[in-house]
């Protein structure tokens, strides 16, 4: 399954943003948009920590702070799955604010670069287009 983790996540090790919540990130991404459902297993903390070379403690607080956040339940002998609770559909607001960090990201580095929001804005809907 550490192929699994490895596709799962992904992390930007040269990020102002902590690599735990990357983590606790993406596993909200990735509930909101349903492409991980209520019981579906996640990948144990060491085959985590081995397929994206980290340290086991931080996917620790990264999983507990989603258990306590009532994203992820612990399944005694059988690691974390997805709650049955992370199931409710969020709404499009709700996802888009999942959004939202990366583009503050995004905005800061146009800004750095001089880019006009005209061109960044056509940049990303070529990108979405390209996504698609």
């Amino acid at each position: 399954m550490t192929n699994h983790a490895a596709r799962l996540f992904s992390i930007a090790t040269g990020s102002s943003e902590p690599i735990y919540r990357q983590l606790v990130d993406q596993v909200k991404r990735l509930v909101a948009a349903g492409q991980m459902a209520p019981g579906d297993g996640m990948p144990s903390v060491r085959e985590v920590a081995q397929a994206l070379a980290l340290n086991p403690m931080t996917v620790s607080k990264a999983y507990s702070l989603l258990e306590m956040e009532g994203v992820l339940t612990r399944r005694r002998g059988l690691g974390m799955e997805v709650a049955a609770r992370a199931s409710t559909a969020q709404s499009a607001q709700e996802r888009a604010q999942l959004l939202r960090p990366t583009l503050e990201r995004a905005a800061m580095e146009a800004r750095q670069l001089e880019l006009d929001s005209d061109t960044v804005v056509s940049l990303f809907i070529q990108i979405l287009k390209e996504q698609a």
